[in-house]
């Protein structure tokens, strides 16, 4: 009698760790195939003003632009 009590103990241990162990589906997340500089539609209030979705060169320009912004060596004053 012990001993199915330390097993039926031992097998819901397992079945609680294994449990805990498992990966759940992410299918909120959206994936697109779409590339980034296409833009997306209904964003208009969060797009850069002057950039039409579809002009590569233009998301590049702006990309350069916004990390030069975080750029701790270009934005410090030059040390005598």
């Amino acid at each position: 009698m012990m001993k199915m009590h330390a097993a039926v103990l031992l097998l819901c241990g397992a079945t609680v760790g294994l449990a805990a162990c498992g990966e759940k589906t992410s299918e909120a997340v959206k994936k697109s195939d779409v590339p980034a500089f296409q833009g997306s539609t209904g964003a208009s209030a969060y797009m850069a003003n002057g950039w039409k979705a579809g002009d590569k060169t233009a998301w590049d320009q702006q990309l350069r632009t916004r990390t030069q912004g975080q750029n701790e060596y270009a934005r410090a004053p030059a040390q005598p």
